[in-house]
């Protein structure tokens, strides 16, 4: 049913760009929405030919991932694809060409967005109303393109033009420095670990296998992650990158690997004096050590598979068998940092023929796109020598917030899981959980801008962007919050808040139970019972005296819904 609700999904909006050596699309499944751009450069005619049939369909396939793991933030998701024709470019042309397209692209695409009167003159728009797009950095873009956006959105007049590209180097928050996309993965990984018997105090040690090199962005965090969390009882059994692979089953040697992180260095560069006698090194300069190099994530066996790097629909509807060996799958549990490593179908088949537990990308490496909003917001808000002055305090509260949002989803999809007897697939557990936050999220947009809700109601709600919003940036910027950020981004960001709370807190059964007509109903009166609810339990926690309405408030939900909480939470006797 994954690949059911990815096919009949239709977007909210495309662009296609064309230009002398690229095309370009930008698909988007919300008004307001943001994703990240990527350049595809294929070497040849013929790998180009290729990529150019199926540019749409990755473009989509990236933009609906993108829209399912946005279910926290204020915008949709959306992804562009720029596909450049190489031929007859040589490596020292490549960055140019690659520069002169991305300018090209992104100046297309600004044409369209920009309120500039003589650009907007010489446009037939059926739409008629301001868009709202934001990017981020994909494949192949560098510092230099980032910047060169934010500058270009400025003088063609985009509103808010440095929130119009995150992880800017300087005013912004690099994914890759602070590894904010790993810091998630590594939330679920842990859960998931715990939650099947592998990570406990009892035992010395678990396995890790990756791919992704040292020097990337998810795949490297994540080896810095996994021995800041873990030291020496992570062991990293296998990896693989575009240079070669390394395999060792008592552990590669941490030194090394923490070596080539620092540096920012492949795994060509790993020093195999360094390593033990039993650890095998495979270069991807002979045909044995890239077929080593290529069957890795297959062969290698270990506790989690974490593909941090990696083509999308490596692992296929047409090859998924070659994950399992003797009946038995090389990895009991996948946690997919990288986009679309495993295709729907792939992962319907290793859940069912191998039992694997598989958390699917939308959810495991949703916190990039989670510190992304924080940014755009942020610079809504602050200038940059505002932002700068705050940044060191700023980002360490983002990275707080990202494990938070992580954990809930986390502990959510295993709480459903069970729920279900462990027949549900995690990826459609994971599908149904942004479906339900996405349902209550448009339910309570279309409320929250209709004529139905008062302004002393609508003005209600403002204290929840507190609790989301980092303290620092509530420090510095709270009472400019309404004249920085347009009306509709605020509305959006509201009804995430209230759709989140609900389906994290309640289930995607009981979000699922009420009707479209109650829903947003729903979702804004829960809000306020959870702000009762705390009190009570404040006062009850500090021995406080309950007032008879109190007490009888308190009896009727224990009455109501006590038995089943406490079933739940494993008896009452644990608590």
């Amino acid at each position: 049913d994954e690949n059911d609700i990815l096919r009949k999904t239709a977007p909210f909006g495309v662009f296609f760009l064309s230009g002398r050596r690229f095309t370009g699309f930008h698909v988007r499944f919300s008004d307001i929405a943001r994703g990240g751009l990527r350049v595809v450069t294929p070497h040849s005619s013929e790998m180009f030919a290729i990529e150019s049939a199926r540019q749409f369909n990755e473009c989509y396939d990236l933009a609906f991932a993108q829209q399912l793991k946005n279910k926290d933030i204020a915008e949709g998701g959306s992804k562009a694809v720029c596909l450049v024709n190489m031929e007859g470019v040589n490596l020292v042309d490549k960055p140019h060409i690659i520069r002169k397209s991305v300018k090209s692209m992104v100046n297309s695409l600004l044409d369209c967005l920009t309120p500039e009167e003589t650009t907007k003159a010489q446009i037939r728009d059926y739409y008629g109303d301001d868009e709202l797009l934001y990017l981020g950095p994909d494949e192949q873009i560098i510092p230099e393109h980032i910047n060169w956006i934010v500058e270009r959105a400025e003088e063609r007049g985009y509103p808010s033009p440095t929130a119009f590209m995150s992880s800017k180097p300087d005013a912004g928050i690099n994914h890759k420095e602070y590894g904010v996309t790993s810091e998630g993965v590594a939330v679920f990984l842990d859960v998931a670990l715990k939650e099947m018997g592998v990570l406990t105090e009892d035992k010395d040690y678990f396995t890790v296998k990756i791919t992704g090199g040292p020097d990337g962005d998810v795949a490297g965090n994540m080896l810095n992650i996994l021995y800041r969390n873990y030291g020496e009882k992570a062991r990293i059994v296998g990896i693989a990158d575009g240079t070669g692979c390394v395999e060792c089953e008592d552990g590669i040697e941490w030194g090394e690997l923490l070596r080539l992180f620092k540096e920012e260095k492949p795994l060509s560069e790993i020093d195999s004096s360094k390593l033990s006698a039993s650890t095998q090194v495979y270069g991807v300069d002979t045909v044995e050590g890239a077929n080593m190099r290529n069957t890795m994530h297959n062969r290698v066996k270990a506790d989690a598979f974490i593909p941090a790097g990696g083509r999308p629909a490596t692992i296929n509807d047409a090859n998924w068998e070659k994950f399992i060996h003797d009946g038995v799958p090389s990895s009991k549990l996948i946690v997919e940092g990288a986009n679309l490593f495993l295709t729907p179908g792939a992962r319907e088949k290793l859940h069912q023929r191998a039992g694997c537990s598989i958390i699917k990308d939308s959810s495991a490496n949703k916190c990039g796109v989670i510190c992304s909003s924080y940014e755009i917001i942020s610079s809504m808000l602050l200038s940059k020598n505002e932002f700068l002055e705050i940044k060191p305090i700023f980002v360490q509260q983002v990275l707080e917030k990202l494990r938070l949002f992580a954990e809930r989803e986390a502990k959510l999809m295993f709480r459903e899981y069970r729920h279900h007897n462990e027949q549900r697939a995690l990826p459609n557990i994971s599908t149904d959980i942004s479906a339900a936050i996405n349902r209550t999220t448009d339910a309570l947009h279309i409320a929250l801008a209709s004529e139905n809700i008062s302004a002393d109601e609508y003005e209600h709600l403002y204290p929840i962007l507190k609790d989301f919003l980092p303290s620092e940036l509530v420090l510095t910027s709270w009472t400019h919050i309404k004249e920085r950020i347009p009306d509709t981004y605020i509305r959006n960001l509201l009804s995430t808040i209230l759709a989140s709370e609900l389906v994290y807190r309640e289930g995607v059964e009981y979000v699922n139970s009420i009707s479209d007509k109650q829903l947003s109903a729903v979702a804004i009166s829960y809000l306020t019972e959870r702000q009762t609810v705390e009190q009570l339990t404040k006062k009850i926690i500090c021995g406080e005296d309950l007032s008879p309405v109190e007490a009888q408030k308190v009896a009727a939900i224990l009455e109501y819904g006590g038995t089943r909480t406490a079933i739940e939470f494993g008896g009452m006797q644990e608590l």
